[in-house]
């Protein structure tokens, strides 16, 4: 385990009477690289350039001379560290907080910090409570190395012999394997990892873990049962009401998926990406006061975040506009324009509030007008969500610009992140009343891919296996449904596992592609030879199953 004297330790916390104990006390510890931030902002600044051994952060950051109340508190710097991948999955975050404070914040915590520190507290017992992070962090570190190195496989193997050889960490040691196996998308095994640590007690993270992997292999309705018992017994666990909300809309209930959201809301009510979520949910069920009440947080909370998105702000117009209050949505343009200047999605932003401004003041011109710029910042690269876009492709429609629209919905669905699938788009027309759009669009893709499948069979022949399996995937994703697709997918797939070792991720969706293929010719002529070539491989790599 790593040398008190070698650690390098931030403290976060805006108060310079504290910051100064907590050096003294570390330093007691034999603990002297220690660095400083005043603030989340500063704190998330300093974690891009460098990482730490430990981070102390106080839970509180408001609340240091000349800081102000506002800003982001410790729990918010934590999930926005732990979502923006700035703090690797072995960091050590150890927050301090009031007794007065620790219930709220522990029973309302998104993403659990390592530890919790009470004030007020000892050297002694903050040492006690770093050695023991540190314990953890190196029982459990060769595993997490080997997820980093893409070795997925050998650190489930790793965790299987850790858990024998140090059983004090066993629990954690199922956890991050349970997690490794829903990463590779093996939720079967995933699934029975969670129940046998349920049988010996049941944590709610691991009936958690059970209901996602339950609703990841297509049971919503288990997944559903599940969740609603686990919110039942365990009120404050967040991240299941958050998941029970995504299946509520996955069967179309979006007047339950916002109860749900409301729910957690009222419990833990800063965190920005659920009330995001609640916004755009109240939104689809037409409930534009709660639309509105959401998206004002989300813009105020999220004012101090380095982390800011311009969208917020058009979410925000668009409530209140739906709403009738043009002269609010007004204002909320022009704190776009004057906070968020510089940023690169900004022009696309202001462009689709106005749009929306016009529509509501029935001035068409000026609307087409900024529709017109909006798309024009799209073919420039504007970084825009997949949701933007679908929803600048509605307003597209409604002013019949259909060349405009199938080109926003063709970057939306050809995003790096790929949320809009085909189903989805042919949706938005065919509501529209626009059928013809969206045959026009599947032919569009299907000629698309057809070109791609000759881009990688050149690849293939030059040699360059990944990249064509790379190609292949991006002709997968604009005929979903095709079998010429699907067979050259597949076919690619495992000659670059055969040549190139085995690649989990990459082994599941070939499974995923010969059960599609299954359903829709089991007589392919082709599908036996895929098959037994799939099984070769696994042979081949000594892969179970």
């Amino acid at each position: 385990m790593q040398e008190n004297s070698q650690l390098t330790v931030l403290v976060v916390d805006p108060n310079p009477g504290i910051r100064a104990n907590l050096q003294n006390m570390l330093n007691q510890s034999g603990i002297s690289r220690v660095e400083y931030a005043v603030n989340a902002g500063t704190a998330v600044k300093q974690l891009s350039r460098r990482g730490y051994d430990v981070i102390l952060c106080e839970y509180d950051l408001g609340g240091g001379s000349g800081s102000g109340s506002e800003g982001q508190d410790g729990q918010q710097l934590l999930g926005d560290l732990r979502h923006h991948k700035l703090i690797p999955p072995w960091a050590i975050f150890i927050m301090l907080t009031s007794e007065a404070a620790y219930d709220k914040v522990v029973s309302a915590a998104e993403l659990s910090p390592t530890e919790y520190v009470l004030k007020p507290f000892t050297a002694e017992v903050l040492n006690q409570r770093i050695q023991r992070a540190l314990a953890r962090r190196c029982a459990m570190l060769p595993a997490y190395q080997q997820v980093a190195q893409g070795n997925s496989h050998a650190a489930i193997r790793t965790c299987v012999d850790a858990a024998k050889a140090q059983p004090r960490h066993a629990v954690d040691f199922a956890r991050l394997r349970a997690e490794l196996h829903v990463s590779l998308r093996e939720y079967e095994q995933a699934e029975g990892v969670y129940r046998q640590l349920i049988a010996a007690r049941p944590l709610g993270w691991a009936r958690l873990g059970l209901a996602r992997s339950l609703v990841f292999q297509n049971r919503v309705d288990e997944g559903v049962e599940l969740l609603e018992q686990l919110v039942r017994d365990n009120p404050r666990l967040m991240a299941a009401y958050d998941l029970l909300a995504r299946c509520y809309e996955e069967r179309g209930d979006h007047t339950q998926a916002q109860k749900t959201l409301e729910e957690a809301v009222g419990i833990s009510p800063h965190m920005v990406r659920r009330l995001r979520k609640l916004g755009e949910v109240a939104l689809e069920t037409g409930d534009v006061a709660a639309a509105e009440k959401s998206f004002k947080q989300v813009v105020t909370r999220s004012r101090y975040s380095e982390f800011r998105n311009p969208e917020d702000h058009v979410n925000l117009v668009k409530a209140l506009v739906r709403k009738g209050d043009q002269p609010a949505a007004v204002g909320v343009m022009r704190d776009l324009e004057r906070s968020l200047r510089g940023t690169p999605e900004l022009d696309a932003c202001m462009a689709v509030s106005g749009a929306l401004l016009h529509d509501a003041n029935g001035n068409k011109a000026g609307a087409i007008a900024d529709l017109r710029s909006a798309v024009t910042a799209v073919r420039a690269g504007s970084a825009l969500s997949p949701n933007l876009k679908v929803g600048l492709t509605r307003s597209l429609l409604e002013h019949r610009m259909d060349e405009e629209a199938s080109e926003v919905m063709m970057t939306a669905m050809n995003g790096q992140d790929g949320s809009v699938t085909l189903q989805q788009a042919m949706n938005v027309f065919v509501k529209a009343g626009r059928p013809d759009l969206a045959d026009g669009m599947g032919k569009q893709l299907r000629a698309q891919a057809q070109i791609l499948l000759g881009v990688a069979d050149e690849k293939r022949n030059m040699g360059d296996v990944r990249g064509a399996v790379q190609t292949l995937l991006e002709a997968l994703h604009m005929a979903p449904g095709n079998l010429q697709v699907m067979i050259a997918v597949v076919g690619g797939i495992l000659r670059q596992i055969l040549e190139m070792g085995w690649d989990h991720p990459l082994a599941g969706l070939c499974a995923e592609q010969l059960e599609h293929i299954r359903a829709l010719d089991p007589g392919h002529p082709r599908l036996q030879a895929l098959d037994e070539e799939f099984a070769s491989a696994k042979r081949k790599y000594g892969i179970s199953g």
